[in-house]
């Protein structure tokens, strides 16, 4: 979660320069490469055949909307909101997990994730002039993230997760030229755009590898709630690189979304 912040971070900071299309397109194409390297060092094939099964296929759509929206979100919105939003993913992969999994979620964890998601709520304030219409971009994105989450446990275990890294990071780049289709512009890359770019690329298969094989090993009604810290690390970005000013109500948010996630993690026993 710390690395998907600094990700976004750099997504944010390299889109004051160029179009956020072209930078997703140039982060998602950096990624492909660098999962294409590991998949071929550890022997195995760049495109495995199981990448065109049905789990794998709704993995991808839901990977495209995820990244599509998200990017307009964290372009257009406070990093410390758009963040803020993607928090409710772990109430919708557990509602998920209990559905289509048949996984069970004891009373003490779904308290702890439902006061999780107020504590959301009292960050977003909908309904009230601090709401920005534009935060519907995050909503969208939290759903997709959720259901690739959702498919990527469902994923055949012939898939090593450098596969799964290609397939993620190859409809990264599609989402990023669609957005460059709608935006209609491109634009030379300066150097702090380029640099910003590198950083994204190396924090973002950092996180993805790290969220991947949590996701295949753990359970994920457990796992989902460490994605609580990635607002914290957001908070402390969104501040310190682009002077963003979280209110009281925001802070006091925040604060119930951390106490829950570590509430929800003392709750958690190792499997024998």
């Amino acid at each position: 979660m710390g690395a998907f912040a600094l990700e976004d971070m750099a997504l944010k900071a390299a889109a004051r320069d160029i179009p956020i299309g072209q930078a997703v397109a140039l982060f998602g194409l950096g990624g492909l490469v660098i999962f294409a390297l590991i998949a071929r060092a550890q022997g195995a094939r760049v495109f495995h055949p199981d990448l065109r099964s049905p789990v794998l296929i709704w993995r991808s759509l839901s990977e495209i909307a995820g990244r599509l929206f998200y990017a307009l979100a964290i372009a257009l919105t406070p990093l410390s909101s758009a963040s803020a939003i993607l928090q409710a993913t772990p109430l919708v992969v557990a509602l998920g997990a209990v559905i289509v999994f048949n996984e069970k979620v004891g009373i003490r964890r779904w308290l702890a994730i439902f006061v999780g998601f107020i504590g959301v709520l009292m960050i977003l304030r909908p309904g009230l002039d601090t709401f920005d219409p534009l935060s519907i971009f995050a909503v969208l994105g939290m759903l997709g993230f959720a259901g690739r989450d959702l498919a990527t446990r469902a994923s055949p275990a012939s898939l090593s997760g450098a596969q799964l890294g290609v397939a993620g990071f190859a409809v990264l780049t599609v989402s990023g030229l669609v957005l460059v289709a709608f935006e209609g512009e491109l634009r030379t890359l300066t150097p702090a755009a380029s640099g910003f770019l590198v950083m994204a690329t190396v924090f973002g298969v950092l996180a993805y590898g790290a969220l991947t094989l949590a996701m295949r090993t753990g359970e994920v009604s457990v796992v989902t709630p460490f994605r609580y810290s990635r607002l914290l690390f957001a908070l402390i970005l969104g501040v310190v690189v682009f002077n963003e000013r979280p209110d009281i109500m925001t802070l006091a948010g925040s604060a119930v979304i951390v106490l829950s996630g570590l509430f929800l993690l003392s709750r958690s026993k190792p499997k024998a």
